[in-house]
């Protein structure tokens, strides 16, 4: 059973217009389907739990779209996840099925991104790392003052060139914001087709579960890294403000290139580790 996501430029537009037409389930009628699967294997009641979901799913895949992969890729990879929570949802549990999907589809976006690595591989320098966290900030601001967009005006507060700017801007671009009219000047837009899916207390809970998970797993995945590459790491990557190549090179009296090699040999070791964990773990 799969969804795959209609192949055309305007694929994204077309997706949440037909994922429209599914309605939503009563608790009453999730259960009954939810126990039809679980003790028939009725594959039509899988079919109908997982598409009356697909409108959360985009909610959630919209929460990752800074990260320089595309909506569809990270919507469709959370399908995967929803179609796996499906699977293994025990209905008699007493708690609803996004509850409990919402940790899978969230686990499949992750595990993608991970396995992506786009925000590790964007650049190695200061600067390049400070563009693709900065660059919606300092553009929001510099429009806020002016009135417009400047290209050399966001360059220059983010000491990067304009092509620069320019590059990681289409890099970051999505296919389609969600924030777009579906028609000019009907004033509705796409993201007024979907559900209004608010977290309820169990999922706020789940979601706090499934944050404190990851963070244990990646403070263990840090654990396995030797002291070297746990500095350079914390100071490269997950710092607000990282140490250039340089910085590091001179702490260590170690080469530039050094620097670079352990970073690179630390980051695979910390994606071998956390990919197979995100991709397979089990909801608490």
């Amino acid at each position: 059973m799969t969804y795959s996501l209609p192949a055309v430029a305007d694929s994204l537009t077309l997706y949440l217009s037909e994922i429209r037409r599914f309605p939503t389930l009563s608790p009453e009628e999730e259960h009954r389907l939810a126990v039809r699967f679980y003790e028939e294997k009725d594959l039509e009641a899988a079919h109908t739990l997982i598409t009356s979901n697909l409108r959360f799913v985009v909610k959630i895949a919209a929460e990752y779209r800074s990260y320089g992969v595309k909506m569809l890729d990270l919507v469709q990879e959370g399908n995967i996840g929803l179609m796996m929570a499906v699977r293994k949802f025990d209905p008699y549990k007493g708690f609803r099925l996004i509850s409990y999907a919402v940790w899978w589809i969230r686990a499949y976006i992750q595990n993608h991104l991970i396995s992506v690595w786009s925000l590790l591989k964007i650049g190695t320098t200061q600067a390049q790392r400070k563009l693709f966290f900065k660059l919606g900030q300092a553009k929001n601001a510099i429009r806020n003052m002016t009135g417009a967009e400047d290209l050399a005006a966001t360059a220059l507060s983010l000491d990067v060139t304009e092509s620069e700017v320019t590059e990681m801007g289409e890099r970051m671009r999505g296919e389609c914001s969600l924030d777009a009219e579906i028609a000019d000047g009907d004033g509705y837009t796409l993201l007024e087709g979907l559900a209004d899916d608010r977290l309820n207390q169990e999922e706020l809970l789940a979601d706090h579960q499934e944050q404190a998970l990851l963070k244990r797993e990646i403070t263990a995945a840090m654990g396995n890294l030797n002291e070297k590459e746990r500095f350079i790491i914390e100071r490269r990557v997950t710092a607000d403000e990282p140490m250039t190549l340089q910085e590091i090179a001179d702490t260590f009296a170690i080469s530039r290139e050094r620097v670079r090699q352990i970073e690179e040999g630390a980051l695979r070791k910390m994606k071998n580790l956390l990919t197979p964990l995100i991709a397979h773990a089990q909801p608490a």
